[in-house]
């Protein structure tokens, strides 16, 4: 059997939004398309990071703050199963100081190492990749076939025909 990569393929769809390409692909795996012939690939790909808010010493802290304070919890929680004779009192006392230390060390943490990237990058975001348009794909020998099925598929966003140089690259 030929790689997935090698096999010669067409694009039947092309769709502006992921989740209609996603919806069509789990169309055709509902009706026993063999699924392991169909990809859906993006197209016009850019990187955006979505900046959220400013950082901060004292949101660097609180946030270390947290972080160590779970960590804590779940470390003295851990130890307590182990090592405490009279579970009654003090598993409560281990998990309430073990999350006091963990808050304690990592707000010191989160501060500290704010302050010695010196002011760069004195944000908070997250990135992601998104595309203009996503097209679904499937080996050349069975694309009629999942056409056919995708031609009943009720659409919540129309369907693009793949414009020729999008066939054509997908050999």
């Amino acid at each position: 059997m030929q790689n997935a990569a090698n096999r010669p393929r067409r694009a039947i769809a092309s769709y502006d939004r992921y989740a209609d390409a996603q919806r069509a692909v789990d169309y055709l795996s509902d009706r026993e398309f063999p699924i392991d012939r169909v990809a859906i690939v993006g197209h016009g790909l850019r990187y955006v990071e979505q900046v959220h808010s400013r950082m901060t010493t004292g949101r660097a802290a609180l946030l270390g703050a947290a972080h160590g304070a779970l960590i804590g919890a779940f470390l003295s929680a851990l130890v307590s199963i182990f090592f405490v004779l009279d579970p009654a009192t003090a598993v409560l006392l281990f998990l309430l100081y073990g999350t006091a230390a963990g808050a304690l060390a990592g707000a010191a943490l989160g501060a500290l190492t704010h302050a010695m990237t010196r002011g760069e990058r004195d944000f908070v975001s997250t990135a992601g990749m998104e595309a203009d348009r996503f097209d679904v794909v499937v080996d050349e020998d069975v694309a009629d076939r999942a056409s056919e099925l995708l031609q009943r598929l009720e659409p919540t966003s129309t369907p693009s025909r793949p414009r020729a140089d999008t066939a054509a690259s997908q050999r």
